[in-house]
This record gives C-alpha cells, sequence and structure tokens, in this order.
C-alpha cells in the first residue's frame, strides 16, 4: 500500500486497530500506524496532513 490508497489503509486500520476511536487519533499517531501496517510500504515524505485527513475520515467512516 502507498499513502493515496486511502480506502485500503482506513479498512485496514479499522480490521487491525478497532480497539482505537479514529475520531480521538492525533496526526503523528496516525502516520505512526499506518507506517506499521504489514502490506504498507512508501516513503514518509510523500504523507501530508491532506493525507492524513484523508485516511482518518475513511477510518471513520469505516468504522461505523
Amino acid at each position: 500500500m502507498k499513502w493515496t490508497d486511502i480506502n485500503d489503509i482506513a479498512i485496514a486500520l479499522a480490521d487491525q486497530h478497532a480497539d482505537i476511536d479514529p475520531l480521538s487519533i492525533n496526526f503523528v499517531d496516525l502516520m505512526r500506524l499506518v507506517q506499521s501496517l504489514p502490506d504498507f510500504a512508501d516513503d514518509p515524505k510523500r504523507c501530508s496532513e491532506k493525507i492524513l485527513e484523508a485516511i482518518q475520515a475513511a477510518w471513520i467512516e469505516e468504522a461505523e
């Protein structure tokens, strides 16, 4: 997965971190969680606040 795979990342986060409320996570922790996903392989420098916002929004939707 890459940073732009927003929906795939959200699904993986919802599956692997069901105990975390995506509304309460900060972007530093969110970035760390994404990078720790087994199928994730992308440069941290390619990440932006806009991407993290999109991942968080998709994760919230997936968790509902």
